[in-house]
């Protein structure tokens, strides 16, 4: 027998039941999630990839670029090898393509096994991603934690002007078109 819970609170919610309490969250990591911020797609040859939101480019001589990825990933491990990456910004219909190099969305046969792929010198970059950067990487150091990465942008490849996807408060979200 199905038996239905009516009682006040017993409604489904869609939210994380593994996610900290509100109140016991910190308040720096609940600020970062009030800022919103792109969704990038770093590869590296290898091939190697992750999502990334963390992300700065500095215009200057030389134009520059900044992010915190995972020093414990496989990203940077081939970054650290090969000394170059390419950064895709994302849009709204990479929300997928987004979770699975985020490692929330399964990846049968590997990250990138699904999808069209453009091969650049820097790494493999989505084929549809509203342009691409090439990038040297100059410095890392341990960053709170993570792993702040310092790059010298060498190639820029912009395509068609694209909406960003953004990442805001733990979720996805588009600019109103």
């Amino acid at each position: 027998m199905f038996h239905v819970n009516h009682e006040p609170g017993a409604e489904i919610h869609h939210t994380d039941p593994f996610a900290v309490p509100t109140g016991q969250r910190s308040p720096v990591r609940r600020l970062r999630g009030r800022l919103a911020a792109p969704v990038t797609l770093w590869t590296a040859p290898g091939p190697a990839g992750l999502t990334v939101s963390s992300t700065l480019v500095a215009e200057g001589e030389p134009d520059r670029l900044l992010g915190l990825i995972d020093a414990e990933s496989d990203l940077w491990a081939a970054i650290e090898e090969a000394g170059r990456f390419a950064v895709a910004p994302l849009g709204p219909p990479h929300r997928q393509l987004a979770d699975r190099f985020a490692g929330l969305f399964p990846a049968p046969g590997g990250l990138f096994a699904t999808g069209a792929w453009t091969d650049t010198p820097y790494g493999p970059v989505p084929a549809d991603a509203g342009g691409w950067v090439g990038c040297r990487l100059d410095t890392a150091r341990e960053y709170g934690w993570a792993l702040l990465v310092e790059a010298t942008i060498e190639a820029v490849d912009l395509a068609e002007e694209a909406s960003p996807l953004l990442h805001y408060r733990g979720r996805y979200h588009e600019l109103p078109g």
